[in-house]
């Protein structure tokens, strides 16, 4: 793991909480990441920051000397740094630029002699926000990008064979009761910003057909804690728990829905999960094609027929598959998250051999970045 400026990790954690009132500290590494859907960010750089005798059982180890590495982690707070702003009223807001960090982080980077070495295939950055790193995600992007989804980023830029497709961390408390129905008397909850750009308006046209429904709650909402504690009461108490596209296709919904045993009813059509090499969602979660779902009456109607025994079924695989989600489980979120990265290195391997050698396409547009390197065609194998 690199040990970067900490204007790229714990200043960023201190820049927001100046933003928000707060005041300076004499030592910055001792601030706490604060409470994200994005604390992914945080969550894997304190768990390759610990000393390697306390990583027992992890897929991949952390040296310390460079020239032993096979993988070279960057851990900017690049989710955080995008929201230092957010929210703050006119001419509160700090004079901290999320794009000047982007830059320059980009530029520090990129003149590393392990970057220059082999253009970047072997090193892994985390993006988990739709939006984190945009403005230089092209001169990154031959890295393997950790992300919630790929709703942002071209096809030259990320997929599923070069990228690692990560869990929102959940804000949604753990539902900690027995498997069943009895206490669980709404039908379908969902609770979030009813207005959404791009891809999220499916969210009004949801909201049209629903709210008057019988035992369906559908509330517009935005993050709080009094919210949080809303949501968690209302998908602890439904038996099915709406999850439709947000601005790009995913949302932290999903899994605040799977740690609440709530059955997830996903109206996604690009969505793109974590860890489906080993997870089979149809085992837990209904999936409705959006324009299917937007026909007056159909949901409801599809979810009252579902037997309470397989609400039952679709439960104890939600409980399966719990950790997977949990990013504080000892055998969790980041183990896997680690996994599926080490599952990347002979494919980064191929990538960096092919970059010496004559490499000649003929493409009409760019190709994907994790099929193809020196998309440029030619290069001279001596320089």
């Amino acid at each position: 793991m690199y040990d970067l400026p900490h204007k790229f990790t714990y200043g960023i954690i201190q820049q927001h909480s100046l933003a928000r009132g707060g005041s300076p500290v004499p030592d910055i590494t001792t601030l706490n990441y604060p409470g994200h859907q994005h604390m992914h960010e945080w969550f894997l750089f304190s768990d390759l920051a610990r000393p390697q005798s306390n990583r027992l059982g992890s897929p991949v180890a952390k040296v310390t000397d460079p020239e032993e590495a096979d993988l070279f982690y960057v851990p900017a707070f690049s989710s955080l740094s995008l929201i230092v702003n957010a929210g703050r009223p006119p001419g509160s807001a700090s004079a901290y630029s999320d794009e000047e960090m982007q830059e320059q982080l980009a530029e520090w980077l990129t003149g590393q002699e392990y970057w220059k070495r082999n253009n970047g295939w072997d090193h892994v950055i985390i993006a988990g926000d739709p939006n984190a790193l945009y403005r230089v995600v092209d001169r990154i992007k031959s890295a393997v990008l950790l992300v919630s989804d790929f709703g942002r980023l071209r096809p030259d830029q990320g997929s599923l064979v070069k990228d690692v497709v990560i869990p929102y961390s959940h804000r949604i408390s753990t539902y900690t009761g027995d498997f069943g129905v009895k206490d669980r008397t709404i039908l379908l909850f969902f609770m979030g910003n009813r207005y959404r750009k791009e891809g999220g308006k499916i969210r009004d046209l949801l909201f049209q057909i629903l709210e008057n429904e019988e035992d369906v709650v559908i509330k517009h909402g935005t993050q709080s804690r009094e919210n949080r504690r809303a949501a968690s009461r209302g998908m602890h108490t439904s038996k099915f728990c709406l999850n439709p596209a947000g601005d790009t296709p995913s949302a932290c919904r999903l899994f605040d829905s799977i740690v609440s045993l709530c059955v997830p009813v996903i109206v996604s059509d690009s969505i793109e999960l974590p860890f489906e090499d080993i997870i089979d969602y149809k085992k837990f979660s209904v999936f409705v094609e959006t324009t299917t779902a937007l026909k007056p009456g159909y949901l409801v109607s599809l979810l009252r027929k579902v037997p309470e025994q397989k609400i039952i079924e679709y439960q104890k695989a939600m409980k399966e598959v719990k950790r997977y989600y949990d990013y504080t489980h000892p055998n969790g979120t980041v183990n896997e998250i680690w996994r599926q990265v080490s599952q990347k290195l002979p494919l980064i391997k191929l990538m960096i051999n092919r970059d010496k050698r004559l490499v000649k396409r003929e493409l009409s547009e760019p190709n994907c970045s994790c099929l193809c390197s020196n998309q440029t065609g030619i290069t001279n194998s001596l320089g």
